[in-house]
């Protein structure tokens, strides 16, 4: 067994300190038990902890480091920056050439406005769609994430077309009252929606590909009917690609599905690894926000010097040198893997997989909604999270989130992963 002992007291530590000794929830390891890992290091496909333990990385600082740790581009940027300066709270010029990055990549976007996280992206996403509409309801779906947002932090109500209710301590009924939360995968529940209340929705927002109930896709008759109901009834969808923007491929999950939002959200990797993200659509909707417009929106660290230059960097060498063909290759690689191991352990299992985000989820039936995914067996998950952990690979500690193949692993990386999910799998 690994010897955790420096990370053990560091999280003792930090408990004294932090609420729960995180500062992101998902780090505590609540979902898996245990103690979490403390890190101090990574390069290429692999995290090095404080006790000296190598990893391979299916995480990637869950989603940014797409072509690995320490890449050399990114690093070279953020160092000339930092020689700089590191903050201005005034226009650069890299400003314009992350924003043009962007315009280029996605096919949908017209203008950008940057800001410094997924969740602020969402939530100005939001405020702008019901402020360019005048109506108030927005539409999201169970299991989509999308940031802390109030609005957003919200669960289902008794019916599949209730207004939504709050999950969480702090999020008022107000808030949330203008919220519907609707089956993802269920084109009955969004036509219905319509019908009842077409007049009053502002914007529906959905993940194209999803990652936080595990990796999830759209069929094609939602999409279908989620961009004709918008259309026809003058709301707006947004798609949030904090996730899948740059990672499923260069232009997004709507460069690949073939269907255009209004309005789009990015981060994670459009930061390069740092703190950025960006909301994004149609200019006749953008231009509603201040200061050409009425909808108010600011930051004292958006576009910040240091995470633009990062993002500069990370999306020309997405552009000038695509990783997307060697990914899928390898990442195929690993879910045909993982999938022969299951089925050798007899484990119940389904798989699912976009472009270099994957499941392995412990569930014998086909995962498409929130309603599927709760049915895992999320003992077994543990089980195989903290045995794979023995073996050396760290892969997401929830069934319900994603895993992340980078350009950095090699196919020996791959086999390692396959062979340590034997030896786990044939054990749990």
């Amino acid at each position: 067994m690994m010897n955790r002992a420096k990370s053990k007291t560091e999280f003792a530590r930090a408990k004294t300190l932090m609420p729960g000794g995180v500062n992101s929830a998902a780090r505590a390891f609540g979902a898996v038990g245990g103690v979490p890992i403390v890190f101090e290091r990574g390069e290429g496909a692999y995290l090095f902890d404080i006790d000296g333990n190598q990893y391979i990385d299916y995480i990637g600082s869950w989603g940014p480091m797409i072509l690995g740790h320490q890449f050399e581009g990114v690093k070279d940027a953020v160092h000339a920056a930092v020689d700089k300066g590191t903050s201005f709270g005034a226009p650069t010029v890299a400003e314009n050439v992350l924003a043009e990055l962007i315009i280029e990549a996605m096919p949908s976007v017209e203008m950008v406005r940057l800001v410094n996280s997924g969740t602020e992206a969402t939530m100005s996403a939001i405020r702008l769609a019901r402020g360019y509409t005048g109506r108030d309801i927005v539409i999201k779906f169970a299991g989509n994430y999308h940031g802390h947002v109030d609005s957003l932090l919200v669960a289902a109500g008794s019916a599949a077309a209730t207004l939504a209710v709050p999950n969480s301590p702090g999020v008022t009924a107000g808030t949330s009252a203008d919220t519907m939360v609707l089956g993802y995968n269920d084109v009955a529940g969004i036509e219905s929606a319509f019908a009842d209340h077409g007049d009053k929705i502002a914007a529906v927002i959905l993940e194209p590909v999803c990652g936080n109930m595990g990796c999830v896709t759209p069929t094609p008759e939602f999409l279908s009917a989620l961009r004709t109901l918008t259309e026809n009834k003058g709301a707006v969808l947004i798609f949030d690609e904090v996730m899948c923007g740059f990672r499923v491929a260069h232009g997004g999950a709507q460069s690949l599905l073939g269907v255009m939002p209004d309005l789009t959200t990015i981060g994670k990797i459009v930061g390069g690894g740092l703190p950025l993200g960006a909301f994004a659509g149609k200019r006749e909707i953008m231009q509603h926000v201040l200061p050409a417009g009425k909808v108010y929106q600011a930051g004292t660290l958006s576009g910040n010097p240091i995470a633009t230059a990062a993002g500069i960097a990370m999306l020309t060498a997405l552009r000038d040198d695509p990783p997307y063909q060697r990914l899928e290759t390898i990442s195929q690689r690993l879910e045909t893997g993982l999938a022969d191991a299951a089925a050798q352990a007899h484990v119940d299992f389904s798989i699912n997989r976009v472009g270099s985000m994957m499941t392995l989820f412990f569930n014998n039936q086909p995962v498409t909604d929130w309603q599927s995914a709760s049915q895992c067996d999320t003992e077994k998950f543990a089980k195989y999270f903290w045995g794979l952990i023995e073996q050396g690979v760290y892969m997401p500690c929830s069934q319900f989130e994603a895993l992340f193949v980078s350009n950095a692993h090699s196919e020996a990386d791959i086999d390692k992963t396959i062979e340590a999910a034997k030896a786990v799998l044939s054990q749990i």
